[in-house]
């Protein structure tokens, strides 16, 4: 490995400082990302035994509620115009779904430029190769098979080497978003059953099927 990024010079540094924090935007949003802690099994469900049980909604509850999860925050945000009618808890559902959506989408631009800048930058590492190749030729001649061959083992190792960081990057920047797109489906649908249940006056009434 180590032969490998001597062989590709000095443009290695910065693919290499890509692969990092990719890596590490990755590892986060695995972890961020996680259904568990974006969805609490059950909470949607807790939540409309909740409001069916006609108990009073103290704002503290609403509160700590708020802090569980990005279905917490949904759901809280619903509860606090719950009273105002269901346009205005459609409006303020689309408006907390949309900083929901750019605090879960967190870093993802990041890894997309990652994705994109990968293969520039092992061009660059190409092009910077096939010039050292065409000066050591111009010095010593098209004899010289030890600087013809370190080169053009340079401009292969730094092309490589960007789309080994820029295929996993752009991988892993599709499944995140098609995963948080998942996430909102559920969410609305949880919005939705609440909403149901906050609109019926006796609380929440489910016929069971």
């Amino acid at each position: 490995m180590l032969e490998l990024i001597k062989a590709g010079g000095w443009p290695m540094i910065p693919l290499l400082l890509l692969t990092v924090a990719a890596l590490a935007i990755v590892v986060e949003r695995f972890w961020s990302l996680r259904r568990e802690r974006v969805l609490p099994p059950g909470l949607g469900e807790e939540v409309r035994a909740w409001v069916a049980s006609g108990k009073p909604l103290e704002q503290a509850h609403i509160e700590s509620l708020r802090a569980t999860s990005p279905l917490g925050a949904l759901l809280a945000a619903q509860l606090d115009v719950r009273l105002r009618g269901r346009e205005v808890m459609r409006e303020r559902v689309e408006d907390v779904g949309r900083h929901l959506v750019h605090r879960m989408e967190r870093y993802l631009n990041a890894l997309g430029t990652i994705a994109a800048a990968g293969p520039l930058l092992g061009l660059f590492g190409t092009v910077v190769g096939m010039i050292q190749m065409f000066l050591g030729i111009l010095d010593h001649g098209i004899g010289d098979a030890n600087q013809l061959a370190g080169g053009i083992g340079k401009a292969l190792v730094c092309t490589a080497t960007g789309m080994v960081v820029a295929i996993p990057a752009l991988a892993f920047h599709r499944y995140f978003r098609g995963r948080i797109a998942s996430y909102i489906v559920d969410m609305e649908h949880e919005a939705m059953r609440l909403s149901d249940a906050l609109g019926d006056p006796s609380g929440m009434t489910r016929k069971k099927h």
